[in-house]
């Protein structure tokens, strides 16, 4: 009598006709995701006859030429406006992961005052959100029109990752926070040299969340920005891309200029080279710093 029990199907060793399916899957999968990129690359480094002789699109240039970069980084719009997104980015990060670490350790104090209330607040915002209009009103009543804090106050705190951030913190054991008590440290104390120590791996997740959302924001400028001088590079990239808007002067020396769609890659291309830099290093704390957040909380 056979009295082996079955295992289930994901609990087996995968056949090879499993393994090279998955394979396939993912080669196919990982081309479709960066055959964009190629194009885009590949355009921003090809010459006026690789653009005519390819249609406007280039996968793999014959000659290679940095004159787009060239152009588009020798001072003007392009320049300004990597300068504006970079100053935005790190003291948008910055402030924003200092305020959501205040607030996340103090709503895991039970006994603190207005506990429950203030948790509430920042919970309803998942709900419901003030809109365009009041937004544009408390701005302007501000007087943050054409300033470039207009782009980091309003989305200092997300409640999302001060949710994500809270549970963590509720995970880290009690006895911890305890016995530091009993040696006379104080919450500071307790923040700075513990809390803080053991969540760095969901801290390089909540700066890589907010730093994306820095960098990629375009909406806000367009609503609180009307000196162009001050947009950020995501607003200028959609300006030039979506709108054809030169970025270039013209006039003298037009003729010298690189083709205008190497210049628009180029453009996309030196958008997306930050985050895509950053984010390899903060890979291997994303899905611990995530989960472990979210299932503690």
């Amino acid at each position: 009598m056979n009295t082996s029990i079955s295992q289930p199907a994901w609990a087996g060793k995968p056949s090879i006709s499993v393994k090279v399916a998955k394979a396939v899957v993912l080669s196919v999968v990982c081309a479709v995701v960066l055959f964009p990129f190629l194009v885009v690359v590949s355009t921003s480094l090809a010459t006026q006859a690789d653009l005519n002789a390819n249609g406007g699109y280039v996968i793999l240039p014959k000659s290679f030429t940095l004159d787009a970069y060239r152009a588009i980084l020798s001072g003007g719009v392009v320049t300004d406006a990597v300068l504006v997104s970079t100053f935005v980015t790190v003291i948008g990060t910055a402030l924003s992961l200092v305020c959501t670490t205040l607030a996340a350790y103090g709503l895991t104090r039970r006994d603190s005052w207005g506990h429950k209330p203030i948790l509430t607040f920042f919970l309803l915002t998942f709900l419901f959100t003030p809109g365009i209009i009041p937004s544009y009103l408390m701005v302007k009543q501000l007087g943050l029109i054409d300033n470039l804090w207009a782009l980091i106050l309003p989305s200092a705190i997300s409640a999302f990752n001060l949710v994500i951030l809270r549970g963590f913190f509720i995970g880290i054991p009690q006895e911890l926070m305890d016995a530091a008590r009993i040696d006379g440290a104080g919450e500071w104390r307790i923040l700075r040299s513990i809390v803080l120590p053991l969540s760095r791996a969901v801290l390089a997740v909540i700066g890589l969340f907010y730093a994306v959302g820095y960098w990629n924001a375009f909406f806000n400028a367009m609503l609180y920005l009307n000196d162009s001088s001050r947009w950020p590079l995501q607003l200028v990239v959609r300006t030039y891309v979506l709108q054809a808007n030169p970025i270039l002067d013209s006039g003298a020396g037009a003729e010298a200029q690189p083709p205008t769609q190497a210049i628009q890659m180029a453009v996309v291309v030196l958008a997306l080279i930050p985050i895509a830099a950053i984010y390899p290093f903060l890979q291997r704390n994303f899905t611990k710093g995530v989960l472990t957040g979210a299932i503690k909380g």
